[in-house]
């Protein structure tokens, strides 16, 4: 994101996979899609705390050259099977809008799924993209609320 708040361009050529076997590597993941263009970034996250410290979380960001490549490598890899399991691929981006339609949709129902995720062509509007951020941000505010009065409520 950049600081606007806004998706920046080059999430339109980062891919999120998602649904990743534990026994996969980030040298097995470069390998996997590297037929589909130039990776010019890899994200391979791990656990950092907790007794799973040092596992794989079992999805990974890959940020290709251009977004030509990255939609190959989605069409060609999205529910391709991988160690038994089928993959998740997306655009980052679609991941991220479609995270905040569904938690937004949760705590206050105002926004509808299909107003964040656009058209079939898969494009969002940059009013989409705000109404989410800050339905997503009403939510957080609200939920901050609620935890206070329940502190405040039980402590007395």
């Amino acid at each position: 994101m950049d600081p606007n708040g806004f998706v920046d361009e080059k999430c339109d050529c980062r891919l999120y996979i998602g649904n990743l076997d534990l026994r996969i590597t980030e040298a097995t993941l470069i390998k996997m899609f590297s037929p589909f263009g130039k990776i010019v970034a890899e994200d391979f996250l791990w656990h950092t705390r907790g007794p799973k410290r040092g596992e794989p979380r079992g999805f990974a960001f890959i940020q290709f050259s251009t977004r030509e490549e990255a939609e190959l490598a989605k069409e060609k890899m999205n529910g391709k099977l991988v160690c038994g399991r089928p993959l998740v691929v997306r655009l980052a981006s679609e991941k991220y809008l479609v995270e905040t339609a569904n938690n937004s949709s949760k705590v206050i129902g105002e926004v509808s799924k299909s107003s964040i995720t656009g058209s079939s062509s898969g494009q969002v509007s940059r009013s989409a993209k705000i109404a989410a951020i800050k339905n997503k941000l009403k939510a957080m505010e609200e939920e901050s609320r609620g935890l206070k009065k329940q502190k405040q409520d039980g402590g007395t």
